[in-house]
């Protein structure tokens, strides 16, 4: 089969002027090139060309950003200013986003490779959600007051009290697979808490990150509170997690970036949060409800191309029940659309970028070489673009490494159980701990097993359901933190302490 092209010129116009320009970091309320004079090939991964230019930045790009933003710190406008007025400009970038959601997602299927219609219908509304539930948040990081009984000073009358105050300058380094809906995720909740952001989206993905800032602009943000730096992640990611003026580090991408981050925050023992790599167990019981396992479970790991942290890579089926949700789970992937994101009829669009494609159709050389066999799937459709047919292993081992590692491609890998017991001993058997899904209709017996998978979310009779309420974060080697929820919010505060002596 060979899939269709891209045609850019079916977008709107708003967009194709957008992709036009050739694009400068956003530094201090200004739109400055970088520092070096270098630009960065912004490329459709549909096509394999060019589409725009961004700034390809380096430490003294990122060292005028953190500048810039720790002037707008250290001045205390943007912490000082009242909770009801960070809200109503967090609401005014909503709300700028949601008026400018078509352009979006355009954008967003271009520089991505997604579906326009699942970044219109799911990346762009869940990320302005997000901005308006974080909104809410500066009214609402209370503090307490304490009662001290100080047994050295008996006679004393003390008051005190704990309050949150924000951490200081943040640096958020963004991934590609959700560029905009987990910008969102970043910053909404850092400027809630009061403080500056520089913000470094994926090299692969700088579009909507660059349009978000010029919309910041329009909803009326100081200067310098939120900065957008593009580049490669070995250049200007490493100086924002080096840099001694950045307080804290917030970073999603795979756990061997995040060793690095962590090792580079130890300068100034910067805060960290990382959300980082997952291989998701997705369990179906015995008892499962089939007309939703298999579909669900499907979407599970095919949604996004797989390009999901918590994609439910890993299916484990009751032996009585495997060779029906494997065929049905197979003859999906065998009829999904593959196709440009821009296509509207388009299931599986192209992978991020050729790196990305060639790693994906590395592993399943590798799975078909350790004997496991393809039931679907496993090749690549003719034509350009970086696109790999969604495919299902099943005959695999634990030993394995489409099994074991990460893939982050419409890859699935299925085995049957038998004992429950061993079931969540092989859900457990991995270094990661982001996400899984138990499809079952016995409430009692998930409740029970639910505990048990070493995972910071647990999805039941459905996958990869994400709210801006709900803390998102791993266990084990997927990550340090949470996002979303208060918890995110507190997560950019520091607690401080004040005694009185009356």
């Amino acid at each position: 089969m060979t899939v269709a092209m891209n045609d850019l010129s079916t977008v709107r116009p708003a967009t194709r002027d957008f992709l036009g320009n050739e694009h400068k970091n956003f530094i201090n309320g200004d739109w400055r090139p970088a520092i070096g004079g270098k630009t960065l090939a912004v490329i459709d991964p549909a096509t394999g060309e060019t589409v725009s230019r961004v700034a390809d930045s380096d430490a003294a790009d990122v060292n005028a950003a953190v500048g810039a933003a720790r002037r707008a710190f250290e001045q205390r406008q943007w912490q000082q200013m009242k909770p009801a007025a960070r809200e109503r400009l967090l609401h005014r970038l909503a709300d700028l986003m949601e008026a400018n959601i078509d352009v979006l997602a355009e954008l967003e299927s271009i520089d991505n490779g997604k579906s326009v219609a699942v970044a219109r219908a799911v990346d762009l509304p869940c990320a302005i959600d997000c901005l308006r539930f974080m909104a809410g948040m500066p009214s609402k990081l209370n503090g307490s007051t304490l009662k001290p009984s100080v047994p050295f000073l008996p006679d004393a009358e003390l008051f005190a009290y704990a309050n949150h105050v924000p951490v200081g300058v943040v640096g958020a380094i963004v991934p590609w697979n959700f560029p905009t809906l987990l910008l969102t995720w970043k910053i909404a909740p850092a400027l809630a808490a009061g403080c500056t952001v520089v913000l470094k989206p994926a090299e692969e993905t700088p579009l909507t990150a660059l349009f978000v800032a010029k919309l910041a602009t329009e909803a009326g943000f100081p200067p310098g509170v939120f900065n957008v730096v593009t580049g490669y992640g070995h250049t200007a990611g490493a100086a924002i997690s080096s840099h001694p003026g950045i307080d804290k580090v917030t970073f999603t991408g795979s756990t061997e970036v995040g060793r690095l981050i962590l090792q580079a925050a130890t300068g100034n023992l910067k805060k960290v949060t990382l959300e980082l790599g997952g291989k998701s167990p997705a369990i179906v019981m015995p008892d499962a409800d089939l007309d939703i396992a298999i579909p669900g479970a499907a979407s599970g790991i095919f949604f996004n191309h797989g390009q999901v942290c918590t994609a439910g890579s890993r299916l484990f089926v009751h032996k009585s029940r495997f060779d029906k949700v494997v065929e049905g789970i197979a003859d999906i992937a065998r009829n999904m659309k593959v196709g440009p994101g821009l296509h509207p009829d388009t299931d599986i669009g192209p992978l991020v970028s050729k790196v990305q494609q060639d790693r994906v159709c590395a592993y399943i050389a590798s799975g078909r070489e350790s004997g496991a066999e393809i039931i679907a799937g496993g090749d690549t459709p003719g034509g350009g673009g970086y696109f790999v047919n969604p495919t299902v292993f099943v005959n695999t081992r634990p030993d394995m490494k489409i099994v074991r590692e990460e893939i982050f491609g419409p890859v699935l890998v299925a085995s049957p159980y038998d004992d429950i017991e061993d079931v969540i001993a092989q859900a457990n058997d991995t270094p990661y701990g982001l996400g899984a899904s138990i499809w079952s209709r016995d409430v009692s017996m998930v409740h029970r097993l639910a505990p048990r998978i070493r995972a910071g979310t647990v999805w039941v009779n459905c996958h990869n359901v994400i709210d801006a309420a709900l803390p998102f974060g791993g266990f084990k080697e997927s990550g340090w933190g949470r996002e979303n929820g208060i918890d995110a919010v507190k997560a950019f505060t520091e607690t401080q302490t004040v005694v009185l002596s009356l």
